[in-house]
């Protein structure tokens, strides 16, 4: 599966996770840069990819309409990009095990230390 960073996450977290998730992408690579958050819904759907937001928005969607596309919400604050990269590999079982579910569309990750 890939991932679909969103504009609030650093531009260089999909390549840093190409070992992990081949052909994950940031918004930016898309032409989705300032894009409505509609629009990067729809992208990822159609496009059969998950998004990676720090953005509590997508996960309200996510809870309203389910299914596709999946999100990774990540409660991580104000964050440097290292606590993102931390946060998504140590959970890569977890988010293994939500990717292969067909009844969770969202997934809440924070940092340990934050709660």
């Amino acid at each position: 599966m890939r991932l679909l960073f969103d504009e609030n996450l650093a531009l260089r977290l999909a390549s840093a996770f190409s070992d992990v998730y081949p052909g994950s992408l940031h918004v930016t690579d898309c032409g989705l840069r300032g894009a409505s958050d509609i629009e990067i819904w729809q992208y990822a759907r159609d496009n059969g990819l998950v998004i990676v937001s720090k953005d509590s928005d997508y996960s309200q969607r996510s809870s309203l309409l389910g299914g596709a596309p999946k999100v990774i919400w990540l409660r991580i604050g104000n964050c440097t990009t290292t606590c993102a990269d931390f946060v998504l590999r140590n959970t890569a079982e977890r988010i293994q095990a939500f990717l292969a579910s067909d009844e969770e569309s969202c997934l809440v990750l924070s940092h340990p230390r934050r709660g």
